[in-house]
């Protein structure tokens, strides 16, 4: 018998017999013991393509769809794992890993408040809803983590004809983002009742976490360990390079993940594919940068390497008078011939690395203003430019005592 458990295509007939008899209405626990008792570990490969084969013999989308969860707990913890690839620090797969023990850590908290939802006394039910608002918020940050999987990791598993876990795993996030959605939308209902969300707790509730920690098992024991095997570092590349365009879940990688031997391509475009600007902690659209830059409160200008403007902030009251003209100019012609020295001067300091910051402060017209001057530079410490920053601070050194009420009153003084 020992030969037949080692075969490939033995197991994967026995796992598929098992899974039709959970879809036949046979009890989980005992699907279980069978499984145990026959088959031990199953390599997380032959899980895949049992789950593909039953879609291709028939079995509906929307059955494999609700076997999913419970033909998932079967297999949880007899998946053989042994053959995983290991995963460097840093790389896309290690980001979904740790965001996991993030979100599991999260879900642990939701679901010990919700524990003790029967202790709660009255006088305490709102602080004790809005905190866990504030958990369920973010346990829907998973949105990312997902979107991440169907957009970015998802194509390459269906470029070699892996297409059905996908789109069982696909089918169990909009699931679950529905549960969240609506977990969130009953605990901000006004005037919530701890009876309310009792009615809820084993409906919804429950239900929303358990279903986001068995897709953590799903992504840990299958997902992942195939798409180490399935995907070449070239895909991982470009997966880890589009990240930034979702985001991250509860975790902020300590690590820049680069693969040995690819080098990034010169010409590469910072423009996403809907057209914003990508940057190392973020993206935003042309018209969003330019609100940002000329809502800040203070003025700023950019000198480039070869001294030239390039670029000036257009607040609504700008402290020193800039106009278009003086794009492409010299920056020394634009300061009166009796400065031009300490111009010159700064210019020489930023580009020699001698210094990177320059402040100064005058008053004028009764403002208070503050100029300071940044040098600019690359990571390998390369001079980029210089970047001049005046700020009108006479109101900033009037403040006194505190204002924590908010109050829209200075936004037309």
């Amino acid at each position: 018998m020992s030969e037949l458990i080692n075969n490939s295509k033995y197991r994967k007939e026995q796992l598929k017999q098992l899974i039709l008899k959970l879809h036949k209405g046979e009890s989980a626990e005992r699907v279980r013991e069978e499984l145990i008792e026959s088959l031990k570990n199953i390599p997380y490969g032959e899980v895949v393509e049992v789950e593909q084969e039953l879609m291709q013999e028939g079995l509906p989308e929307e059955e494999v769809l609700k076997l999913c969860d419970v033909h998932g707990s079967v297999l949880e913890g007899n998946v053989d794992l042994s053959g995983a690839k290991a995963i460097p620090e840093g790389h896309p797969v290690d980001v979904f890993q740790q965001e996991n023990v993030e979100l599991r850590k999260v879900a642990g908290q939701a679901k010990q408040q919700l524990d003790q939802l029967a202790q709660v006394e009255e006088n305490d039910f709102k602080s004790y809803a809005l905190n866990l608002e504030s958990l369920f918020n973010q346990l829907m940050d998973v949105d990312k983590h997902y979107q991440r999987k169907e957009y970015l990791v998802f194509p390459y598993l269906e470029k070699n004809e892996i297409t059905g876990p996908p789109k069982v795993m696909w089918g169990k996030h909009d699931e679950i983002r529905d549960q969240l959605k609506a977990c969130i939308t009953i605990l901000k209902t006004p005037d919530l009742k701890p009876g309310d969300l009792l009615d809820s707790l084993e409906l919804l509730f429950y239900v929303a976490i358990q279903g986001l920690i068995d897709m953590i098992q799903k992504e840990e024991e299958i997902l992942f360990p195939m798409a180490m095997d399935v995907l070449t570092t070239e895909d991982w590349w470009s997966i880890h390079k589009q990240t930034l365009e979702y985001g991250f879940t509860l975790y902020d990688p300590k690590v820049e993940w680069k693969p040995e031997g690819l080098t990034d391509d010169a010409t590469e475009s910072n423009v996403t594919s809907d057209g914003n600007i990508q940057l190392p902690s973020g993206s935003f659209s042309a018209n969003e940068i330019k609100a940002i830059l000329n809502s800040i409160p203070f003025d700023m200008t950019f000198v480039d390497r070869n001294d030239k403007v390039k670029y000036f902030t257009q607040g609504k009251e700008r402290i020193f008078a800039r106009s278009r003209s003086i794009i492409n100019r010299d920056v020394r012609l634009c300061h009166p011939p009796g400065s031009t020295h300490i111009v010159e001067k700064i210019l020489e300091d930023f580009k020699s690395g001698k210094a990177s910051h320059a402040p100064f402060w005058i008053q004028m017209k009764g403002q208070f203003i503050k100029i300071e001057y940044f040098a600019l530079r690359n990571e390998a410490g390369e001079y980029l430019g210089t970047l001049e920053v005046s700020q009108d601070l006479s109101e900033n050194r009037s403040l006194e005592g505190e204002r924590r009420i908010l109050s829209y009153t200075d936004e037309n003084e």
